[in-house]
């Protein structure tokens, strides 16, 4: 415990604006800094001078009065809120893009002109396709309000010299808090006084343990967040022992307000797609207007009319903007949505499907991201032997290793519970020579797992429940049960006549318990430096012997080799108690101790990750570790993932601050590991990265994660592990928390842009060869071939149907071999323009040499619906070529994607249906086809796509597989 002296100052002098938790914050959200105003390191004063500093008292606290003063001058103890955009604002962005803008002017132009039938189609198209963006987009931004939900309802303050239940609220800075175990802290704090004091601070470090804390601990100025005991932070949560602390700031000015200006701060980019898909409508734009242009003049230097080239200017552009691509691009993007969630991913935002596609960098938290997040036993260490276990549920193994060498050098044994590579021959147990007994070992091991669950506080629920407590001792109940001791049995056979409990002073827990035969017997855990002093003979087999000197020098070397490898070691001891002596006295339970073992535990890592990681990088994705841990666990754990070699660096946070800009450019490309990092340096680790033109990944489950995951390119949250802040700034979330499903969702996102190309080369072609068989009979003088309505038809019913079946084709079997395509690598790339304008001119020419036949009788509606047909079958046709870019059409099965099947069905039958049902006929302008015209109609769709198939596959002709521009 620590307890301060009585301040004595009450009417010092009140907080100053600015004067916050950390660098850079404030006590309340109605203050506003000032060049005058300086941070105070709260965390590095004596309590004294921080009483002094708020004006309160270390007894009695603040008066009443004094309270609703501070309240109104600095303001409720709440984040911010965000501003909100109106569910009608969300839904006007939708039509924002360009090609949805051009529509709207294409219906607008064709209602001005009489075209009725044509602007209502457009119409419709636009606004299902705003819907379905609308519904899947609907879910506003509500990271603050999450934040604010994470606060303490209520608050224990000591006002007036009472105790009383307030609002959190309420609380100022000045105001005395008390917390206890299972608390969540209400605002950030100064510790006046703690009583084995552990808080949960995961949410803001990253540390997968409770911290320790204590009002007198030394603290440098400097200090991090995560290496502050003598601060509390509001959100976090009290895991065991009590404390009276002061409030130091509240709202906006705590470390949590500080993480919400962050998020507010953070700016969202468009996608790679949204890029894309504007640069696309731009080009498409430009194109129209200048054939339009072209056109028109043209026209009226041949003597046309203006009204009337006008009109078939307004054809044109018609043709050449392919109105179903926003609507077949959004209704692919939520048909991507529901197969990722089959990869255990649910996409916020649609555009985010598509990005994961061309991710080069994954940033990774590690607490419950890359590790399981809970506290497992994973090496035991006994005088004659050592166990090792592999992960949770896993039994004790004899780690052939044993627990030192015959050198007195503790074994290199590494956190699975294998030993170092090479050793041949069992060591020798600590102070003989020769092989250990494994009968000897597995009675100490017994003893070791009974002394771990005797002095322990977890509540063993069950055998396959998880145990109620911190962490730690969580970890050594069930790494009892896993040597076969029911921790519940046990406690109840023996139970507790008294306990000395743990303190970060102490460094060690005991309790001294009852067996059946009245016998009393002391247990002891905690730091092996403290333990082992404590501590004068060794168990080995089945009673005590003298520990020698060698033998203490070698379990100490053995502690500290456990430790180098990111285990955290504590030291187990027992002592049986004559009848006469006092329980109750420190002393007498925690000295002249026999030494029983060491118990190594860490937060291990998935078991699925390492192949997870290895396919990142056979996918050319580079995963980088950022977390608020320790940098010995975070290279213990890095190394055990793959991310690390031997010899490569683990950066920390303090290095990061004494870096520019384009230093951590620089130096993030050689890292792959940061350990000790706060929410401001994950930022600039993510826009660093961006600098250098990645697209950057940022996967997280705590509240400090949020600003990273909103910034980078796509921001991947925890969905049952993660904060609501977490979820909500993020682009997807993971309903397994598995690091494994990210690879599954980069495959699904990269097979959604390989099908996004397909579709955008079939409907692009099909305008091409729509455009051009217009322009070129414009040219000629010949009547125009085919009427707006036609080409509204083909666009929208003909083409989108297809069009929608490519997005539904599996991904290609080397998807997850190719590296991630370049971020500004354009939708073209790989010779895909050439081929949209290959195939379009084709398209064209067939068309129009139809229409030329079709009308050569003067019969000007048989010629348009020839053209109709033709162009609606090569159009068919052509859909099988676009299935795959590295393979050809009779490649892929059409098994594969038994909807594309139907879709063309679907196609020709409205083809079908226009030209003979009379209704439709009637309003689509056109006659029923003879015999002799289906001929004509069947031989000149198919005689050039033959002629392509056949060069395709002669000696010499064109690569059948080209992706990005490289040739397969």
């Amino acid at each position: 415990m620590v307890r301060p002296g009585k301040d004595r100052s009450v009417r010092g002098p009140a907080p100053r604006p600015g004067a916050g938790a950390g660098a850079g914050t404030g006590p309340g959200p109605g203050n506003h800094r000032t060049p005058a105003d300086r941070p105070v390191p709260w965390h590095a004063l004596p309590v004294e001078r921080c009483l002094e500093i708020l004006g309160t008292d270390g007894d009695s606290g603040l008066a009443a009065t004094e309270a609703a003063r501070r309240l109104r001058r600095y303001g409720s103890n709440q984040l911010r809120e965000a501003r909100r955009d109106s569910l009608w604002r969300k839904l006007a962005v939708q039509f924002q893009g360009v090609l949805v803008l051009v529509l709207v002017g294409a219906a607008a132009l064709s209602a001005a002109l009489g075209e009725q039938a044509d602007a209502i189609t457009i119409l419709v198209i636009v606004i299902v396709n705003a819907l379905l963006g609308f519904l899947h987009e609907h879910k506003a931004e509500q990271a603050l309000e999450a934040l604010k939900a994470l606060a303490a309802p209520q608050a224990r303050v000591v006002r007036d010299g009472h105790r009383q239940v307030v609002p959190a609220a309420d609380l100022v800075p000045g105001d005395l808090i008390l917390v206890e175990a299972g608390d969540r802290i209400p605002a950030d704090a100064r510790l006046l006084e703690s009583h084995s004091l552990a808080v949960e601070e995961a949410a803001l470090t990253g540390e997968s343990r409770p911290v320790g804390k204590a009002a007198g601990a030394a603290c440098a100025p400097d200090a991090s967040l995560a290496e502050r005991p003598t601060m509390v932070y509001q959100g976090t949560t009290v895991t065991r022992g009590r404390a009276r602390a002061v409030v130091v700031a509240t709202g906006m000015a705590t470390e949590m307000g500080r993480i919400a200006g962050l998020l507010e701060a953070a700016e969202t980019e468009p996608t790679p797609l949204q890029q894309r898909l504007a640069h696309l409508g731009r080009v498409l734009v430009t194109a129209a207007l200048a054939v339009c242009a072209v056109v028109v003049v043209l026209g009226v230097i041949q003597g046309e009319g203006l009204a009337s080239m006008f009109l078939a200017g307004v054809s044109l552009a018609v043709a050449a903007v392919p109105e179903g691509l926003p609507a077949v691009v959004t209704i692919v993007l939520a048909l991507g949505v529901q197969r990722m969630v089959q990869a255990h991913a649910i996409i916020r935002r649609l555009p985010a499907v598509e990005t994961l596609g061309c991710a080069t960098v994954i940033c990774s938290d590690k607490t419950g991201t890359l590790t399981e997040n809970r506290m497992t036993a994973r090496r035991a260490v006994t005088a004659s032997g050592a166990f090792g276990r592999s992960g949770e549920g896993e039994p004790w193994r004899p780690d052939p290793a044993g627990p030192v060498d015959r050198a007195g050098i503790a074994s290199p044994a590494r956190p699975d519970g294998h030993g170092a590579p090479g050793g041949d021959e069992p060591a020798a147990a600590p102070g003989e020579a020769g092989r250990p007994d494994p009968g000897a070992a597995a009675a100490e091991l017994r003893r070791l797992l009974e002394a771990v669950a005797l002095c322990n506080n977890a509540v063993p629920v069950s055998a396959s429940d998880d145990p109620a407590g911190d962490p730690t001792e969580v970890g050594l109940v069930k790494a009892a049960w896993a040597g076969g001791i029911d921790a519940r049995r046990l406690q109840r056979e023996r139970p507790r006549v008294a306990e000395h409990p743990f303190s970060s002073e102490r460094r060690r827990m005991a309790v001294v318990c009852r067996d059946q035969r009245g016998r009393r017997t002391s247990y002891v855990k905690g730091a092996p430096e403290v333990v082992l002093e404590r501590c004068r003979f060794l168990l080995r087999g089945d009673g005590p012997v003298p520990l020698t000197g060698t033998d203490r020098q070698r379990m100490a070397a053995t502690a500290a080799a456990m430790a180098e490898q990111a285990l955290r070691v504590l030291a187990v001891a027992v002592r049986p108690l004559d009848p006469g002596q006092d329980p109750e006295d420190e002393r007498v339970a925690e000295s002249d101790l026999v030494l029983v073992g060491l118990v190594g535990l860490m937060d291990p890592p998935r078991p699925e990750v390492p192949a997870a990681v290895e396919r990142c990088r056979r996918a050319g994705i580079r995963p980088v570790m950022v977390t608020g841990d320790h940098a010995r666990t975070a290279a213990a754990i890095g190394r055990e993932l793959g991310l690390l070699g031997e010899a490569d660096p683990v950066v920390e946070g303090r290095e990061l601050e004494a870096l520019d800009d384009e230093q951590l450019a620089r130096r993030v490309a050689e890292v792959n590991v940061f350990a000790r990092v706060a929410p401001e340096h994950k930022l600039r680790i993510v826009r660093a990265l961006k600098r250098q033109g990645a697209v950057v990944g940022m996967t997280g489950d705590g509240v400090n994660d949020a600003p990273a995951l909103k910034e980078a390119h796509i921001g991947i949250a925890m969905g049952r592990t993660g904060t609501d802040v977490t979820r909500e700034a993020a682009d997807m979330i993971l309903t397994d928390d598995n690091f494994a499903s990210i690879v599954a969702a980069v495959e699904q996102g990269r097979a959604i842009y390989d099908n996004i190309r397909k579709f955008i080369r079939y409907l692009l072609a099909c305008n091409t060869g729509e455009i051009l068989v217009m322009f070129l009979a414009l040219l000629a003088g010949l009547p125009l071939p085919l009427r707006p309505i036609h080409i509204l038809l083909v666009n929208l019913v003909t083409d989108g149907l297809p069009a929608v079946a490519l997005g539904l084709e599996p991904a290609e079997p080397d998807v997850m071999n190719r590296p991630p395509r370049h971020p500004r690598e354009s939708l073209f790339a790989g010779g895909l323009g050439r081929r949209v304008v290959v195939r379009g001119v084709i398209i064209g020419l067939t068309t129009l040499t139809l229409f030329v036949l079709g009308s050569a009788g003067g019969d000007l509606e048989r010629g348009r619906t020839m053209a109709l047909a033709g162009l609606v079958l090569s159009q068919m046709l052509h859909v099988f070529d676009c299935r795959s870019e590295r393979r050809s059409a009779f490649d892929v099965p059409l098994s594969a994607n038994p909807a594309l099947a139907a879709a063309v069905a679907s196609s020709v039958a409205v083809l079908l249906a226009v030209i003979y049902w009379e209704p439709l006929a009637r309003s689509f302008y056109t006659v029923p086809l003879r015999p002799g015209d289906w001929v004509m109609v069947l031989g000149a769709v198919l005689l050039p796509w033959v002629a392509l198939v056949v060069r395709r596959h002669l000696p010499g002709g064109p690569p059948r597989a080209v992706q990005a521009g490289r040739p397969v």
